[in-house]
């Protein structure tokens, strides 16, 4: 998704040929004006093929936005299927050529942070917001600066639609987990938040999980885990290596520190290259060696 710097903002009109039309149609109609001042018989000629001139460009425009939309429509179904590679390589040429279109730039945020690279997918997040607000952009924000332990960027995105779902998960997970995290409020969150599809309820179960590991409650920590671990037929292979790593994290919390690291080990296995893996090949790394005596299977087996 990274573009190269010489590149300058454009638009779907921006094509050379297209300029060339609508320039040359400018310029003949200022012509166009002199030879109708001088009573010129070419006057009426030259205003017939300035409109045309004019004509072509905007036939050009429309059927060039027209491919630019189904690529953009591609990205984002490609997105939202779980395809993270199909959806980057649709995407990053669009990026490329039309780097200032918001559109654009909340779709390759969304695609690079669901890449494993929060931190690009802020900055393009952060500028796309700032013409339209799209509960997919502010989710993907609140959830980048989650992880990249900034809680309190992920606060002030979270303000922007506090009250969708999917933003509270996000902030729940922040709360929890992310260095500097309200835990107490964290825990609040996970208790209010909606399960009314399998995404979700995965989600909203393992949040409370990682909650109740705080609490060192180990029962219910295995009981919520299991009950995210029935929602993964239902989920794409990125959503539950997501909830590898969150489910990881509550086994660490717990003290299960080999449940944990194999917890992690199968979110990194299962979908590489997404933020999951990048997440839990992160929480992996710091763990310490060691043994611990807690029985139950990882959480993403």
């Amino acid at each position: 998704m990274e573009k190269p710097t010489v590149l300058k903002a454009s638009s779907p009109g921006g094509h050379r040929v297209i300029r060339g039309l609508w320039f040359g149609a400018f310029w003949l109609l200022v012509a166009d004006a002199a030879l109708y001042a001088a009573r010129s018989p070419l006057a009426p000629g030259a205003a017939l093929v300035a409109a045309a001139g004019f004509s072509g460009g905007i036939v050009a425009y429309a059927v060039r936005y027209r491919l630019f939309l189904r690529v953009i429509e591609s990205g984002e179904q490609a997105l939202v299927a779980g395809d993270v590679a199909r959806a980057r390589s649709l995407i990053a040429p669009v990026m490329d050529r039309y780097p200032a279109f918001p559109p654009v730039q909340e779709l390759a945020g969304r695609i690079l942070y669901a890449s494993g690279d929060p931190l690009s997918a802020a900055a393009l997040l952060e500028r796309s917001l700032r013409w339209r607000r799209q509960p997919e952009a502010a989710v993907a924000l609140v959830a980048s600066y989650a992880a990249l332990n900034k809680v309190a960027d992920a606060r002030r995105a979270a303000a922007l639609l506090p009250d969708h779902p999917d933003v509270r998960l996000a902030l729940a997970w922040s709360e929890l987990v992310a260095l500097g995290g309200d835990r107490e409020r964290g825990a609040w969150l996970a208790s209010t938040l909606p399960a009314d599809t399998p995404a979700r309820a995965a989600m909203t179960a393992t949040l409370r999980a990682v909650a109740a590991a705080y609490r060192d409650d180990a029962a219910t920590v295995r009981t919520l885990l299991s009950e995210a671990d029935e929602r993964h037929a239902q989920l794409a292979v990125d959503e539950r290596a997501f909830l590898g790593y969150l489910g990881g994290v509550a086994l660490r919390e717990l003290g299960a520190l080999d449940d944990a690291r194999a917890t992690f080990t199968l979110a990194m296995d299962g979908a590489p290259e997404t933020i999951g893996e990048a997440l839990a090949r992160r929480e992996r790394s710091h763990l310490a060696s060691g043994s611990d005596s807690w029985s139950d299977q990882p959480s993403a087996d």
